[in-house]
């Protein structure tokens, strides 16, 4: 089953959703019209017992390549006295402003947060916003080719979509200061060495290793992912008696599921479970 927004296209095979940012003239630079099929998306899959895995990746060459460039210059040539007047005094235009990106933003913590595996499928340049989003996914697998940078210094800019949270946790405070500052592009394998991303695989072999990945995870103990997810989550910024208490209240519940049962049984008798989801 597939439907199609504009600038991003929905597909579902296998209790996976497969979403595919499609500007591909533009490497996937971000659109209201995409923002928008995203949310809707991953709103509705967080709460879709049909969908066990999120896959996310770019149509083209390039997987995001963050803000729109061109727009930009549109929107500071067209406004620059709406820019000035902000920097004076106009709290109105800047604070619809904030608004407006923040909700944008909900993409980067939806993928964090639902309570599904979300895989990023890192088919080229990820940049900006773009790497931010990739970051926010809780698996990257990436095509040797994929290129990887902050790029906000470039414009200008300070950084959104979550990036300096999810680059500082994953490549270390002074690492993630420094790629910030410069905005230095890295490739696939320095990539993989600084824990950016967990898998490169050669470009032709990318979708075919992305969609056997997700395969097995939804075909997984879907409700145990869940919980596993939570708690990987509440580690990054908790102690350990708080994770231990989540811990065995996540445990508890899951004995609970007919998947775990299944699980035990499967175990037994020498052969693969069949999880159901519940």
């Amino acid at each position: 089953m597939s439907s199609e927004h504009r600038d991003l296209i929905a597909e579902r095979r296998h209790g996976v959703l497969f979403l595919t940012m499609n500007r591909p003239d533009k490497l996937n630079a971000l659109s209201d019209q995409m923002i928008g099929g995203l949310l809707d998306e991953l709103g509705r899959a967080a709460h879709d017992r049909e969908v066990g895995a999120v896959v996310l990746t770019g149509a083209g060459r390039g997987f995001c390549a963050g803000g729109d460039i061109g727009r930009m210059r549109e929107r500071n040539e067209g406004a620059g006295h709406e820019s000035a007047g902000a920097h004076s005094g106009g709290e109105a235009g800047i604070n619809t402003r904030i608004a407006q990106l923040r909700r944008s933003e909900e993409v980067s913590a939806l993928l964090h947060e639902m309570p599904k595996v979300t895989i990023g499928a890192i088919n080229g340049p990820a940049a900006g916003a773009g790497l931010s989003i990739a970051l926010a996914c809780d698996i990257r697998i990436a095509a040797d080719t994929a290129r990887f940078g902050t790029a906000f210094a470039r414009v200008g800019f300070s950084g959104d979509f979550g990036g300096t949270y999810f680059l500082t946790q994953l490549v270390g405070p002074a690492k993630a200061r420094e790629l910030y500052f410069t905005a230095e592009v890295l490739g696939a394998e320095e990539a993989l060495k600084l824990g950016m991303v967990n898998r490169v695989v050669p470009g032709a072999a990318l979708g075919e290793e992305v969609e056997a990945f997700a395969r097995r995870i939804a075909a997984g103990p879907v409700v145990a992912y869940s919980y596993m997810k939570a708690h990987l989550n509440l580690a990054l910024k908790s102690d350990l008696r708080t994770i231990l208490d989540r811990e065995s209240h996540g445990q508890s519940l899951t004995g609970l599921t007919e998947d775990h049962k299944e699980a035990v049984k499967a175990f037994l008798e020498k052969r693969e479970p069949k999880f159901k989801g519940h």
